[in-house]
């Protein structure tokens, strides 16, 4: 099966161009395929669309949505985190369906003192239930150079990765009672907001209002993906028994990654969080290789 490295992912997406059916999107211009939803100004458009800024100050943080909703696929995004004192911000960026058994996959970025790495925070939501939380340390510096985050979601499993490098794989597991997200299709969204409560060393650590504004930028989008309209995909059976993605595995090379990755740099994974699990851990944890 194909791998999850930087170039099978290019091959994917120049691959599926030749498939009218299936949407594939890039990031020319974000204004084609997001639109600023709240911040009074503080999210930004530059270069023609090549660039977005979120900005938070002490009055109010910035986010925006994808016009599109998708049901499965391969989406990228090129983030560069906030620099310096970002304690006490988190930079969101998400999928998400709507209703009160919504789905939601979580990439959420909780800023820290100057020095201090970032934590990464992933969650996977089903039907309307989450606490399936898994956090990171990156092995480099977020702020200095923009990175690519990623999601894979086919009807096989959820993978998170970061610059090509799978750190998280949510596997389908429908069969042994656990939901999975396939039936709601999702929107992108992200923000950037103040949650100094709890962001930083449990809330302990608050924001320096005197560093702000605080800015995350995006670029690079690229969705080779499925969208959603009017109740039918743009993909149609031919096309997705045509595409890698769609029923896409991580190789040896890719379980090797993730394992690396998460020996290395995983923080917290809830499926060893005893105290939180008194009567044990939810099923996935329990059948699912992590």
């Amino acid at each position: 099966m194909a791998s999850l490295s930087s170039s099978n992912l290019l091959l994917l997406l120049f691959s599926t161009v030749l498939i009218g059916s299936l949407m594939l999107t890039s990031a020319e211009d974000l204004n084609k395929d997001f639109q600023i939803t709240w911040g009074d100004g503080r999210a930004k458009m530059l270069n023609n669309g090549e660039l977005l800024t979120l900005s938070l100050d002490k009055a109010s943080g910035s986010g925006f949505e994808s016009r599109n909703e998708y049901l499965f696929g391969q989406i990228d995004m090129q983030l560069k985190l906030v620099a310096g004192n970002s304690a006490g911000t988190v930079t969101a960026y998400y999928l998400s369906s709507k209703g009160s058994n919504w789905d939601e996959i979580d990439f959420e970025f909780l800023g820290n003192l100057s020095g201090d790495p970032y934590i990464l925070h992933t969650n996977v939501f089903s039907q309307g239930k989450g606490n399936r939380e898994q956090q990171f340390y990156l092995w480099f510096d977020p702020t200095a150079d923009f990175h690519t985050y990623s999601i894979l979601w086919n009807p096989q499993h959820i993978v998170f990765s970061v610059d090509g490098t799978p750190i998280r794989k949510f596997k389908n597991l429908e069969s042994m009672g656990v939901p999975y997200p396939k039936d709601q299709p999702m929107r992108i969204y992200s923000s950037l907001w103040n949650a100094d409560d709890w962001a930083t060393r449990g809330g302990l650590v608050k924001t320096d209002w005197s560093q702000a504004p605080f800015t995350a930028s995006y670029r690079n989008f690229k969705a080779n993906a499925c969208a959603w309209s009017s109740g039918s995909s743009s993909c149609s059976s031919n096309s997705l028994s045509s595409n890698s993605w769609f029923n896409q595995e991580l190789d040896s090379d890719g379980e090797g990654k993730l394992n690396w990755v998460q020996k290395n740099y995983m923080i917290y994974n809830y499926c060893t969080d005893a105290k939180r699990f008194p009567q044990g851990f939810p099923q996935e944890c329990k059948t699912a290789k992590r």
